[in-house]
């Protein structure tokens, strides 16, 4: 059995084992995240000495078959989830249990390894499904009345995006008889077929939280329990981007349609989330807010990217995504740490004089260094890569408009960094400094590792320049 299916059975079968042994659930998720990491290590290291992988499951080959793909871009994000998965393993087993994190948080893993090597768009909806509902769950862990509202939002919404992608699969087959990804350029070329592509589009937007279709997310992200919210932010809602930058690829210089809707939403989200982060009032929704702004910033890079096939300004998104996991999962990690030693998360609370700024605070400030896109962080890499094609393709506009995107992240981060690292009274009287647990470690890698990977980013550019299956 290969590396493809053991990354998409090992998880599942933790989340069963979980369910069946809940004394040894937090061992057990421990033991299946060690083991997929291992699993996302050595896949990469083939497709760097072999190029793109291939599974056929069942004998069940393509254009109707399930089959499993192993590419640059696919490597990347399973790196992404792993690294990311650890931490938030570790800062799981450093807090209190919830009932039903563990199997929720398996079987969102084995969803998104599910997600990154499918090969066909119904095996994609199906990975997308349950994404979606152990998503809806994780956001109603924390139980309050504020969480299962969230949750039930949420649960909405991706019904609603879940029916538009099966919708425009169900066209696509229609027009084409099959529903491998290489059946995306051939959609191009019909009304039909671009019809089809809208509908997946679309559901996707929804999923993704994408301007203006991103009403849920706010509240789902700043309800859950810490840990939950960097799931949510961190690694979810890149299934959705993750997918919109594979049609925009598979589609060629056929899917610009595609691309101008995707560049045109992503600046409204990078200009909604930014003011709506600058007027929060509470920490976690500021992050939320920022998650919005940091979709549109993604977004806005698929589609001033051009033809992916024609230049690889695409690889600056997929390196934007990767950053944005590691620096939002710190931050909503490092969040809870905070609200948890203050005993609040209001913003105009958080400069005190007897607390000095401790791990979270740090962890929080590495990531903003990381999401506003300074050097030498993968968001810098990121954003210069794309600046750069931009120079030379004339695309002043966009350059300005990202630009902005920059400085606007830079002054609602700046509202938090500011008071956790200047003195003042605090708020609350229950105010304490807390001893350290793993999760202050987790939170303070992931940052630190955001702050450092533009320094090794010629690791995730060379398995992007890996062809693509």
């Amino acid at each position: 059995m290969s590396e493809l299916s053991l990354l998409v059975l090992l998880p599942f079968l933790a989340a069963t084992l979980t369910v069946a042994v809940p004394g040894r659930a937090a061992s057990l998720g421990l033991v299946a995240t060690a083991a997929n990491a291992l699993l996302v290590v050595s896949l990469c290291r083939e497709i760097i000495a072999r190029g793109a992988v291939e599974q056929v499951i069942g004998g069940w080959a393509a254009p109707l078959g399930i089959t499993f793909v192993g590419d640059g871009l696919a490597a990347v994000m399973l790196a992404m989830t792993a690294i990311v998965s650890l931490a938030i393993t570790a800062q799981a087993m450093s807090t209190p249990g919830r009932a039903g994190f563990w199997p929720l948080w398996m079987a969102t893993l084995g969803a998104l390894n599910g997600l990154f090597l499918s090969g066909d768009l119904f095996n994609l909806y199906v990975a997308f499904e349950i994404l979606g509902l152990a998503a809806v769950g994780l956001t109603a862990l924390a139980g309050t009345p504020m969480a299962l509202r969230a949750a039930f939002d949420y649960l909405t919404a991706g019904l609603a995006g879940s029916l538009l992608i099966l919708l425009g699969i169900a066209l696509s087959y229609s027009v084409t008889g099959r529903v491998d990804l290489e059946t995306v350029v051939v959609l191009t070329e019909s009304s039909n077929g671009r019809i089809a592509l809208a509908l997946i589009a679309a559901g996707l937007a929804v999923k993704a939280a994408l301007f203006p279709l991103h009403f849920w997310m706010p509240a789902a992200h700043s309800s859950a329990v810490p840990v939950a919210s960097a799931l949510l932010s961190a690694l979810v809602v890149k299934g959705a981007l993750y997918l919109a930058l594979r049609l925009s690829i598979e589609g060629g210089a056929g899917a610009e349609f595609l691309r101008s809707a995707l560049a045109v939403l992503g600046t409204g989200g990078m200009l909604w989330g930014a003011w709506n982060a600058l007027r929060a009032e509470r920490l976690k929704l500021l992050v939320a807010h920022s998650t919005v702004a940091q979709i549109g910033l993604i977004a806005l890079a698929i589609g001033v990217a051009g033809d992916p096939l024609q230049n690889g300004l695409w690889t600056a998104a997929a390196l934007l995504m990767l950053s944005h996991a590691l620096a939002k999962a710190a931050m909503f990690l490092a969040v809870g740490r905070i609200a948890e030693a203050l005993g609040h998360d209001r913003i105009s609370g958080l400069n005190r004089e007897e607390l000095r700024p401790g791990a979270a605070e740090f962890a929080f400030a590495i990531a903003a260094i990381s999401l506003v896109g300074l050097p030498p962080t993968a968001g810098f890499i990121g954003k210069w890569i794309l600046i750069e094609g931009l120079v030379d393709e004339g695309a002043v506009h966009w350059i300005a408009l990202l630009l902005l995107g920059t400085a606007l992240s830079a002054a609602y981060l700046s509202r938090v960094v500011s008071r956790c690292l200047r003195g003042g009274p605090h708020v609350s009287a229950t105010a304490q400094r807390l001893p350290w647990r793993s999760g202050d470690v987790a939170a303070l890698g992931l940052a630190t590792g955001a702050l450092l990977l533009g320094l090794a980013a010629a690791l995730p550019l060379t398995l992007l320049e890996v062809p693509f299956a």
